[in-house]
């Protein structure tokens, strides 16, 4: 701990005294902060691990589909059926407010209603395997993208999660016990003060009252 450069006066006392009672009203609402980020960061983690776990799983299931597909379909053939994609997604960006973090919130916009209607090919020289890789990829997109919202969240949470801890830590450790202990220093120092005062006036007292006395002794 440490004291804080001020002169030990009463005015000194009063501004310590305010600013100890900001700092522990700031601490409290800063570890309301972090208690709360923490919870929607653990909640966000969550759904992450599920969602993470579900497209990943997808994922490997297209990739075996389309590999199927490929060795019993020509090369060419396989580009053709994939060149010009029928279905198309508009992604809309906004933002969500958590804690004084803004996150951001994906929308998106299917170009037909049917989000089923992926397939731009004929099915006369396509193979079945192909048809299921593609429709496992369509409907896996949302979440797909729903963990992207979710993880670009989770970093930012995780980033004011740690600045919150360090100006926690700072008001917790350094600012308030430092002001705890100039306060004292400084009660002390005016204690101090005020017995010199009174240990003095104590002593004018006592020689203007052996003045009296010698005065009236010298007046007999």
């Amino acid at each position: 701990m440490a004291i804080l450069s001020v002169n030990p006066t009463r005015m000194e006392l009063t501004k310590l005294k305010k600013k100890l009672a900001v700092a522990t009203r700031g601490h409290k609402l800063l570890k309301d902060k972090r208690d709360e980020l923490m919870r929607q960061f653990l909640d966000i983690v969550r759904e992450n691990k599920l969602l993470r776990e579900k497209v990943e799983k997808a994922i490997i299931s297209a990739n075996a589909s389309l590999l199927m597909a490929q060795s019993v379909m020509s090369k060419e053939v396989l580009q053709t059926a994939l060149l010009m994609p029928k279905q198309g997604v508009e992604l809309e960006i906004s933002e969500k407010n958590i804690m004084s973090v803004d996150v951001p919130v994906f929308r998106t916009k299917m170009k037909t209603n049917n989000p089923h209607d992926v397939f731009s090919y004929g099915y006369a020289f396509t193979n079945g395997d192909l048809d299921a890789g593609v429709l496992t990829l369509a409907e896996i997109l949302p979440d797909m993208l729903r963990l992207a919202e979710q993880e670009n969240a989770a970093q930012l949470l995780a980033a004011e999660i740690e600045k919150t801890r360090r100006r926690v830590n700072a008001l917790e450790h350094v600012l308030i016990p430092d002001t705890k202990d100039t306060i004292r220093y400084i009660v002390m120092k005016l204690d101090e003060n005020e017995r010199a005062n009174t240990t003095r006036l104590m002593k004018i007292k006592d020689m203007m009252i052996q003045e009296v006395i010698e005065a009236k002794q010298a007046a007999k």
